[in-house]
């Protein structure tokens, strides 16, 4: 199951990054050492921007190396592929998402993070080091893939979903992370550190193999509360026998058990 939707994800983004370079190239605005940079497609190429904002299908090539003084904002129906090839990117405020896009952001090989590991498919010996001082939001996005992300703020992903996996995964998030109503595939939360609160509401799974369990809530260290509601057809705590969740405080809901 967990190796047919994440297929689906990965030739979705490589179509992405295939499409891109026939694109419109990217174009920056402004004067000074930190330019506003539009993305209409391609790869966003290494350089220190004022801001980001993605508009067709974009990618980050290997070795890239972006810092981004505000935010990186992907629009409404567009892609951006952080998450086939190493980089490394420092943003300064926010990262966000808007409805029908499509967002991965970090990839990081097995001998880094073991079986929980999502490789860079160009360099599956790759990493990338990505960190957000702000905040990780997207509404009615497709899908948003955020593997190994170091996030100091809120990670917030409200509505959207499609067949494409949600995958939160091996991220280390100051705040809390707040993830409700999708309507999707899969969506696992696995090996975060969560110093706030985690809240899983009203997210419907529609995985059609036999016995999938609903919504993975895997392996988390939760700083404060771990809350689950409204998860259907349920929710499971993975596979391996003690992969349970280390919370704070309280674990409440259809998590209960998870700890």
């Amino acid at each position: 199951m967990m190796k047919g939707t994440r297929t689906k994800v990965l030739a979705a983004l490589a179509l992405a990054g295939a499409l891109g370079l026939t694109g419109s190239p990217a174009m920056a605005a402004g004067s000074g050492a930190a330019t506003a940079y539009t993305c209409t497609g391609g790869d966003v190429p290494s350089g220190t921007y004022s801001r980001i904002t993605v508009t067709g299908m974009c990618s980050v090539g290997a070795g890239a190396v972006i810092h981004v003084v505000g935010n990186i904002d992907v629009m409404a129906g567009a892609m951006l592929d952080a998450q086939s090839a190493p980089s490394t990117i420092t943003v300064g405020h926010n990262v966000t998402a808007a409805e029908g896009s499509l967002v991965g952001l970090g990839c990081q090989p097995p001998s880094y993070t073991g079986n929980s590991a999502h490789a860079c498919t160009v360099d599956p010996e790759g990493h990338s080091t990505i960190s957000v001082q702000g905040n990780v939001a997207a509404s009615g996005a497709l899908a948003f893939l955020l593997n190994g992300v170091t996030v100091n703020g809120n990670v917030t992903f409200t509505g959207g979903g499609s067949e494409i996996p949600w995958s939160i995964k091996n991220n280390t998030i100051g705040g809390n992370l707040t993830v409700s109503g999708q309507t999707s595939e899969w969506l696992g939360v696995l090996f975060n550190r969560i110093a706030g609160n985690t809240t899983l509401t009203d997210i419907t799974i529609l995985d059609e193999h036999p016995g999938a369990p609903g919504v993975y809530v895997v392996r988390n260290t939760v700083g404060k509360n771990l809350t689950c509601t409204g998860l259907t057809p349920g929710v499971s705590g993975g596979f391996v026998p003690g992969s349970v969740n280390v919370v704070g405080r309280n674990a409440i809901g259809q998590c209960a058990s998870l700890v």
